[in-house]
């Protein structure tokens, strides 16, 4: 369930942009009577979808505030570089910059990773999971740059998919792919852990 919570600004802006692209004349309506004349009808979608990912991640936000009294610090960045890049979409009326919303998320997750290890000697992958596993110190080493390694490479493909390819194939590629990918690291990444774990009980 809270894996589904954590997605609803991604979820949500899949289902609006689907929903806006079905309905073309409706959406179209709908973005110029509130962004102003000029829009495309092309661009109806994409924008709708954007505002709607604005207002999930402060309706994200207020939820988690209202359950626990308090929200994790890369929630407030994720509701910081969602209003930056979704609002200068919407200002614009240019997709671009919603575009590459993800890749600076991505990029800010490797960055801190990395800046935290080399520059602290904080090892924040370490710090997040030594409760629940316990494993060798090169292990949570490799862990955190693994980790770093692969938030770089997905900012990297998202900027790829999204110049090479349609905006939908971005928008479709923004739900599945990148979920799909973050899946298949997790599982691997477990089977590696599953392995250390295992000498070191032993």
């Amino acid at each position: 369930m809270k894996f589904l919570f954590d997605l609803l600004p991604v979820i949500l802006f899949f289902a609006a942009y689907k929903i806006g692209g079905a309905n073309p004349e409706a959406s179209h309506a709908f973005a110029a009577g509130w962004l102003g004349d000029g829009i495309a009808v092309s661009q109806a979608p994409i924008l709708i979808a954007t505002f709607v990912a604005i207002l999930a991640t402060f309706l994200q936000i207020a939820l988690v505030w209202l359950k626990h009294r308090k929200v994790d610090t890369m929630l407030w960045i994720s509701l910081a570089i969602i209003v930056v890049f979704g609002g200068a979409t919407l200002f614009f009326h240019n997709p671009t910059f919603i575009k590459w919303k993800p890749t600076a998320l991505y990029w800010l997750f490797g960055v801190v990773l990395l800046g935290s290890a080399s520059l602290l000697g904080r090892n924040l992958i370490r710090t997040m999971l030594e409760a629940q596993i316990k494993l060798p110190d090169p292990v949570w080493a490799r862990l955190n740059l693994a980790w770093a390694g692969f938030f770089i490479a997905m900012g990297v493909l998202n900027l790829w998919v999204a110049y090479n390819f349609s905006e939908e194939a971005w928008v479709d590629f923004k739900m599945f792919g990148g979920m799909g990918l973050m899946l298949a690291f997790v599982l691997a990444q477990g089977f590696y852990l599953s392995r250390h774990m295992e000498e070191e009980s032993n």
